[in-house]
């Protein structure tokens, strides 16, 4: 089961190679998050009995207000469902247990999670618990050929693990100068929004151009980082005009930092 791969023929005819995440890996990152919840649905109901019964006896919600303790119950089913759907389209399709698991939630196009898709997969979570422990969600995720319960079906998802980048013993050519300028992902703050319009035309695009740069000479590196910016700057909402070509270079490169966590697989 964990040997299972898919292959993905993205909007640009891109064929990506993504290794389905099981039942087991599944479930531990779902105890993880439940864990999670588990102490804050607590810390919630322990504030709440604080105070309107003064009292943080269990039995205590007994005598709670009815319409306070119906509220109390919706509010706390939004921030179970709310926690997965927020976590899954913030963070690239990772809750925390999926970031310890090393896998992720994409669409079958292998593109990230859309809000409405981490919505729907999220709410039928509901549906994929029925009739209790989660069963239903369980043994459809043991059968289904993609590891998909009712949520992921219905919302066109699936569960993968986390691709790792190519490692090397020794630093590439563009690393090092990356490493000279002392350049960061933390130098730029991107918008999750518009991360997730680049395609995989635009990466191609950086990477070339990062991994050619250390080829060239001083004129023909100033040249094709003109170009270069004035093509892919403009789509992350930066400004192109007024910048040194030292200060578009080194933007460059940093995106490259940015986008290499998401496109540089080893296939």
């Amino acid at each position: 089961m964990n040997d299972e791969r898919i292959g993905i023929k993205t909007p640009e005819f891109v064929t990506l190679q993504f290794q389905l995440a099981g039942l087991g890996s599944r479930s531990a990152a779902f105890i993880i998050d439940q864990l999670i919840l588990m102490v804050v649905n607590i810390s919630v109901l322990i504030v709440l009995a604080i105070l309107f019964t003064r009292d943080i006896d269990f039995f205590a919600f007994a005598g709670m207000d009815s319409l306070i303790l119906g509220l109390a119950i919706l509010g706390l089913f939004i921030v179970n469902t709310g926690y997965f759907v927020i976590m899954e389209y913030f963070s690239g399709g990772k809750t925390i247990g999926k970031r310890i698991l090393g896998i992720r939630a994409i669409q079958e196009n292998g593109h990230s999670l859309t809000l409405l898709s981490s919505f729907i997969r999220n709410f039928l979570r509901v549906i994929d618990s029925l009739p209790a422990g989660y069963f239903l969600g369980i043994v459809l995720v043991f059968f289904h050929s993609k590891h998909k319960r009712i949520g992921d079906l219905v919302a066109g998802t699936i569960v993968v693990h986390e691709r790792q980048t190519k490692r090397q013993n020794k630093q590439t050519p563009i690393e090092k100068e990356i490493a000279r300028k002392g350049l960061a992902k933390e130098d730029l703050v991107i918008e999750e929004w518009v991360l997730r319009s680049i395609g995989q035309k635009d990466w191609k695009l950086i990477e070339t151009y990062s991994n050619r740069l250390t080829q060239l000479s001083e004129n023909e590196r100033s040249e094709l980082t003109k170009k270069v910016a004035n093509l892919l700057l403009p789509k992350f909402g930066l400004e192109v005009s007024g910048k040194s070509n030292l200060e578009l270079e080194n933007t460059l490169l940093v995106l490259y930092l940015i986008l290499s966590e998401e496109w540089a697989y080893e296939l």
